[in-house]
């Protein structure tokens, strides 16, 4: 019995004050809705809300960024101001202190990005507004702005821009709206990191400007943004293929010029970076007051890989000359195959494999048959004689050789002449196709190391500034 009493008390006491609770939010309700109905009454959201008309309404304005796309600015606008038409006791309304009322029905200052450049210029109202008791409005709307911005892309993709938004009253003079700054810079405590853009700062400034077309003064606030493009992206994508394709060039030159393939090389790389330029067209951003830096290492690239054609096709061609088309001169002859070969630590290869000519024994003629002597009677019988060596040196010799030798052997020898002269005729124009091809080769080491040192040179010098401004 005890514990039933117990637990009708218990759920007694939650009963009653589970209804106490229904009744105090109830009566909240209804109190909230009696100020509601109270304050807008008579209220006129298109007047200003001053006691006196020579008043200016003061607002405090604040700017919260919380994403940065593309230089697109996701913000949220604080603006705060007194309406003393929106002012109660909070005693007589149940001890409310803050309601929130739609923005459409109060009074709202017409705050504009002066410098939008697409969408609507005032600030979206389907946000409610935050009104105390004291009149006092916050408002806190939330908007994305895409403002015009002079883009500075010399050093592109290594580059900073300062762009700045201006807010200010579009109708209303200082006299009627005077804007006060909350803080000298942009809230970025809710700020979302970007992966294209970091802001650097992002400071805040007044300005009461007086315009041409009116004599009254209005006032602005004006925020800077100092960002800076993170370059791992472009560097990836765009800066480390385009030095793979301008050192590709400088191998053209080490390629030997036999293997028939120098050409296709170039042109290979050529196309290449045509089609390379043509996608990263569509990156770079479209500007034509400045080349951007990397518009100006691809014009390099493409410059020295026109150049390695020209200067291959060159080499090519003075790689297959021959003592039939070309006598080399003695100036080519002097400084391409005894000063430069010196100067680029060249050794001209010896050729092992060939073999030192062997002298050509002369021909061997035969003794004159013995003559009979009618005197001494018949010949005595003696052996043969061998041939004695035809000595050239001797012209008797050859003329009383060729005099006894047949016509075979006569035509033997010429031809044995003959294929001597053609051997060295042969000799002679090899040894000047060699020549040739030595200058080919020497021109090839002298273009080598002068485009390696272009190509370093070159990507440094474009490269090394704003590479350093950016580091620091």
């Amino acid at each position: 019995l005890g514990v039933t009493k117990g637990r009708s008390t218990i759920t007694s006491n939650l009963c009653i004050e589970f209804l106490f609770f229904k009744c105090f939010e109830n009566a909240k309700i209804r109190a909230e809705d009696r100020l509601f109905r109270r304050l807008f009454r008579r209220y006129n959201q298109f007047i200003r809300p001053v006691e006196n008309v020579s008043d200016p309404v003061t607002v405090e304005f604040e700017v919260s960024i919380s994403q940065l796309v593309k230089v697109c600015f996701c913000f949220t606008i604080l603006q705060v101001w007194n309406d003393y038409k929106l002012r109660w006791t909070p005693v007589e309304f149940d001890g409310i202190e803050y309601i929130r009322v739609p923005s459409n029905k109060i009074w709202r200052p017409d705050i504009v990005l002066y410098n939008n450049a697409v969408g609507d210029f005032l600030v979206e109202d389907k946000t409610k507004a935050l009104l105390k008791f004291d009149g006092t409005i916050t408002w806190v709307p939330p908007a994305i702005f895409k403002s015009s911005c002079p883009m500075d892309i010399t050093y592109f993709p290594f580059d900073y821009q300062n762009c700045s938004m201006k807010f200010g009253s579009w109708t209303y003079d200082k006299a009627k709206i005077d804007l006060v700054l909350i803080g000298s810079k942009v809230n970025l405590k809710d700020f979302w990191e970007s992966g294209e853009w970091e802001i650097i700062d992002a400071p805040g400034y007044k300005h009461d400007i007086k315009y041409n077309c009116c004599e009254e003064i209005y006032p602005d606030i004006t925020y800077s943004f100092y960002i800076r493009r993170l370059p791992l992206f472009y560097t990836i994508n765009l800066i480390i293929p385009c030095l793979l394709i301008s050192f590709l060039t400088v191998l053209v030159f080490y390629l030997p010029s036999d293997c028939g393939e120098k050409v296709t090389l170039c042109i290979s790389v050529l196309l290449s970076l045509t089609v390379f330029l043509l996608v990263i067209t569509e990156t770079i951003p479209s500007t034509s007051l400045v080349i951007p830096l990397i518009g100006e290492y691809l014009l390099f690239t493409m410059i020295f890989v026109t150049l390695s054609i020209v200067i291959t096709v060159f080499v090519l061609n003075v790689h297959y000359r021959t003592p039939m088309t070309h006598t080399m001169p003695e100036w080519v002859r002097m400084v391409f195959l005894g000063v430069l070969p010196r100067v680029m630590l060249m050794r001209r290869p010896i050729d092992q494999g060939k073999e030192v000519p062997t002298p050509v024994p002369p021909p061997m003629v035969p003794p004159p048959p013995p003559q009979a002597n009618p005197a001494q009677g018949p010949p005595e019988s003696e052996p043969p004689k061998a041939p004695r060596p035809l000595n050239a040196s001797s012209p008797v010799s050859a003329v009383v050789a060729f005099s006894v030798v047949s016509p075979e052997i006569k035509q033997a020898i010429e031809s044995v002449k003959y294929i001597a002269e053609n051997m060295r005729t042969r000799n002679k124009a090899k040894e000047v196709e060699d020549d040739w091809k030595y200058v080919a080769m020497v021109i090839d080491r002298i273009f080598l190391w002068v485009f390696v040192t272009v190509c370093v040179l070159g990507t440094l010098g474009l490269f090394l500034q704003p590479l350093i401004s950016f580091l620091k």
